[in-house]
């Protein structure tokens, strides 16, 4: 019998989170079934001329049989991930770990498979989304302001860097890989990871820890494919990647104090923003964060202890 093809797609390096944790999968996976699966991981599409959001249609074709990708790119179908998006919502890593693995992901699994052709299988910890810029240093909203800055492909990102002054501009990541050294944008903002690993740094002097979004990241499969697997092929999917996930929550832990400590001083100045400096960014995204807050279910901000 033919092995179960499971080709993981992503969109980092090979030294990301996201792809050592999709390694892990396929581990867990193959630990699990023997030769009766064929794992292989595409760490990066952009690599072969494909942007990060054709990643779902990479799934949803068969092309791909699991990806990793933003949860930005499902708020559409599944309007209570929008909490994610949000401004200075996500105190701690360990509050939001525990709303993926309790009712905040239990709903959002259950949306996805009831309005989208794929399967939630794990919530992965995207990090606190920081400020890079190549201009200035940022401590106030003032600094931001007239800052061209690529955002995600996210209507709410793009409202609160308007409040804060920036000039949005949404683009997948590959053509903010492709065009960093250009002047099509100023700045950019990212968790740390991400900010190191596709070399921002090099191009983009000032980093400020800003923490003003914190990401999620969706690891998904086909639900049709996912159908046809056979019970005990379905329970080791669901167990590699529960394995997975929280493999990649705790290398998410420890990632910042990494990234942070192999910034050059002499190529990076890194900001630290006082109580003050911080209160002022909140205090400028507060109409958007109200402005949403008044519609989503107040569950969502119980689930993630969200921070007033």
């Amino acid at each position: 019998m033919n092995p179960i093809p499971f080709k993981f797609g992503g969109y980092q390096k090979p030294a990301s989170i996201h792809n050592r944790a999709a390694a892990h999968f396929g581990a867990a996976l193959t630990a699990r079934l023997g030769d009766r699966v064929r794992f292989e991981l595409v760490g990066s599409v952009l690599d072969l001329g494909r942007q990060s959001g054709d990643l779902p249609l990479m799934v949803e074709s068969g092309e791909l049989a699991l990806c990793y990708i933003s949860t930005v790119r499902f708020t559409t179908a599944v309007p209570e991930l929008k909490v994610l998006e949000l401004p200075f919502v996500v105190k701690d890593r360990s509050s939001v770990q525990r709303a993926f693995a309790g009712e905040f992901g239990t709903l959002v699994m259950r949306r996805m498979q009831e309005t989208t052709p794929f399967r939630l299988l794990g919530l992965w910890d995207n990090g606190f989304r920081h400020l890079t810029n190549k201009l200035r240093p940022i401590r106030t909203p003032a600094d931001c302001r007239g800052l061209r800055i690529r955002t995600q492909l996210s209507e709410l990102h793009g409202e609160a860097l308007r409040a804060l002054g920036f000039v949005p501009i949404p683009a997948d990541v590959k053509e903010f890989v492709e065009d960093i050294a250009g002047d099509r944008f100023d700045a950019q903002e990212n968790p740390l990871t991400n900010t190191y690993n596709f070399g921002v740094h090099h191009y983009h002097r000032y980093i400020t820890l800003s923490g003003h979004f914190f990401g999620a990241t969706a690891m998904i499969c086909n639900d049709a494919l996912y159908r046809s697997w056979a019970p005990e092929v379905q329970d080791a999917v669901e167990d590699a990647a529960r394995k997975a996930t929280a493999h990649q929550w705790q290398l998410a832990a420890a990632e910042d104090a990494a990234i942070m400590a192999k910034f050059d001083p002499r190529e990076n100045d890194v900001v630290h923003l006082s109580d003050a400096e911080r209160a002022q960014f909140i205090a400028a995204v507060r109409p958007v964060q109200e402005k949403y807050r008044g519609e989503l279910d107040p569950r969502l901000f119980d689930w993630l202890d969200v921070q007033d």
